[in-house]
């Protein structure tokens, strides 16, 4: 995120050792482990309300979906398994609902071959999906 190397590390210790003295440091540095603390305690608290205030239809509500990372990764990457109602992982993410790319074939779901339209023929429309 900040892409801190150990040298800047080193560089900000020095301007900071500069401009606060060596007598002041350690007390700002327990401060701002004192504060960051408070913060981690805080946005804990945070999650614990809004957890309690869904109740327990979201009780396996993860917060970490929320993330867009997570969000495309899970959305766009997992398959659902329609034969135990589970979560799959794709082999590739190449991988798009359930053929392969660069065959057209099925990725190994037990899904049957995606099928060839004709020059003349619509591909099928689902009204829900969109």
């Amino acid at each position: 995120m900040f892409d801190l190397s150990i040298t800047k590390l080193l560089v900000l210790g020095v301007i900071a050792l500069v401009i606060f003295g060596p007598h002041e440091l350690p007390k700002l540095a327990a401060q701002a482990g004192r504060a960051l603390r408070d913060l981690r305690r805080i946005a804990e608290g945070a999650k614990a309300d809004l957890k309690e205030g869904l109740g327990p239809e979201f009780a396996d509500f993860d917060l970490e979906d929320l993330n867009p990372r997570r969000f495309v990764q899970k959305h766009l990457f997992d398959e659902f398994d329609t034969e135990n109602g589970t979560t799959v992982a794709t082999a590739s993410a190449a991988t798009v609902n359930g053929t392969s790319a660069a065959n057209g074939t099925a990725a190994g779901n037990g899904a049957a071959p995606a099928a060839v339209l004709s020059q003349d023929e619509t591909p099928p429309y689902d009204p829900e999906s969109t």
